[in-house]
């Protein structure tokens, strides 16, 4: 840990202390890094802890499993000509020590209750940011235990369970109820919540149901989907030889984690290397765990041994705008023993009864206006449920939002 110390104090000491900083502005929560660097420099890493608490109360979360490359690390003027400077291993270093201080001081009672439903990214931050406010906040979750994509949609070998268990006792510490195992639409209604004296209720219920590639042979035994996977992979008997169709993070996830229980797997995607919605570190490192990659190959039919694949092409207009083409007659078949989709996932459309007359897009994501209000009076609803699939930090600033409206409607702010 020394060591380790050493070389983040010598991290720090390479940031430039820009005037305008690009790492702090490309922050999807606006973390304020030049400041988190000095104070860390300093030793101060209880208030730097308490900052990043703060403005993100998942900062030891986002830490490990945000796009840096996209955001602070991608845009550091450092990059330019040499590395940027690793804020995100501060980052956790400073969140990790802060982890065993989180504070559990609240203001007063304020009596009145708020109704969280889904117990990941989204409804952990609005759950801490309200009980600090004094509200009775109970938490709705479907599964056994809290947490949501970070518990059940990221490997454990990228983020491990146990950072979850010390935040799930945390949040139990600040007084917040939980009910597991609890789904809210087909047990319980928000009419129901409602009628039960919650005065607030907010949606945060994710993006859990599997979006089909709708290709013939889909429903076959051995084809699964990587969102369902990744919940609980020692389940699974994949077999030998594995075929991860997509190229999202959630693919990578799922390869990797096929890799390593000993398949050997294959990642099957309809575009270029260059095109994956992947970031690059999580491409570099299914590669470095000996995930093997096809490109230009778009699913065509699902047989009982091999699938059937036809090749594409990527053109580029007058425009400068890439278009695919799909090569109509260059049927290739793929031999497999299982194959895990991972193309993208939607809410599941059975989070509001009909009864509940709040408004849903076409793919059961909830419509919203700008203050994060549903349909359905003083019930909100944010995260990915709203949005379809983005990052956890995301989540965490529409969460915040949700918060200070709330506040505005009781005029505490």
């Amino acid at each position: 840990m020394i060591i380790l110390k050493i070389d983040l104090l010598q991290e720090a000491n390479r940031c430039l202390n820009c005037k305008k900083p690009l790492c702090k502005i490309h922050c999807p929560i606006s973390t304020d890094i030049p400041n988190i660097i000095n104070l860390f420099k300093e030793n101060k890493i209880d208030e730097a802890g308490e900052i990043l608490f703060t403005n993100n109360p998942l900062s030891i979360f986002c830490s490990i499993v945000c796009p840096h490359e996209e955001q602070c690390k991608g845009h550091c003027i450092k990059g330019i000509k040499e590395t940027p400077v690793e804020f995100p291993l501060i980052e956790k270093e400073i969140s990790t020590e802060y982890l065993s201080k989180l504070p559990l001081n609240k203001k007063e009672n304020k009596k009145i209750d708020i109704a969280i439903i889904g117990g990941g990214p989204a409804g952990i931050t609005s759950a801490i940011l309200l009980a600090k406010e004094g509200f009775n906040v109970t938490i709705f979750e479907a599964f056994s235990k809290l947490g949501g994509v970070l518990r059940f949609g990221i490997p454990e070998f990228r983020l491990s369970r146990e950072l979850m268990d010390t935040f799930e006792k945390y949040l139990l510490n600040l007084g917040i109820k939980i009910k597991y195992n609890t789904l809210v639409g087909p047990t319980h209604t928000i009419q129901n919540l409602k009628n039960d004296d919650f005065k607030y209720i907010i949606i945060t219920t994710g993006v859990w149901n599997p979006k089909p590639m709708d290709i013939k042979g889909e429903t076959k035994g051995n084809v699964h989907y990587a969102i369902n996977y990744l919940v609980s992979p020692e389940s699974y008997n994949l077999g030998p030889n594995v075929l991860v169709i997509g190229g999202g993070n959630v693919a990578m996830d799922a390869a990797r984690v096929a890799k390593r229980l000993g398949s050997s797997v294959t990642v099957m995607y309809r575009r270029g290397e260059e095109d994956m919605p992947a970031t690059k570190v999580e491409i570099a490192e299914a590669k470095e765990d000996g995930v093997n990659f096809k490109f230009y190959y778009a699913p065509k039919e699902i047989l009982d041994n091999t699938m059937i694949f036809l090749r594409t092409e990527s053109h580029t207009d007058e425009n400068g705008r890439k278009k695919l083409v799909t090569l109509e007659d260059t049927d290739i078949a793929i031999p497999y023993s299982s194959i895990i989709v991972a193309v993208s996932q939607g809410p599941k459309k059975n989070i509001v009864s009909s009864e509940d007359r709040i408004s849903l897009e076409k793919w059961g994501t909830v419509i919203v206006n700008d203050n994060f209000e549903t349909t359905l009076e003083n019930v909100f609803s944010c995260g990915d449920v709203v949005t379809g699939p983005k990052t956890v930090v995301a989540a965490v600033n529409d969460a915040k939002k949700v918060v200070t409206n709330i506040l505005k409607k009781e005029e505490l702010i």
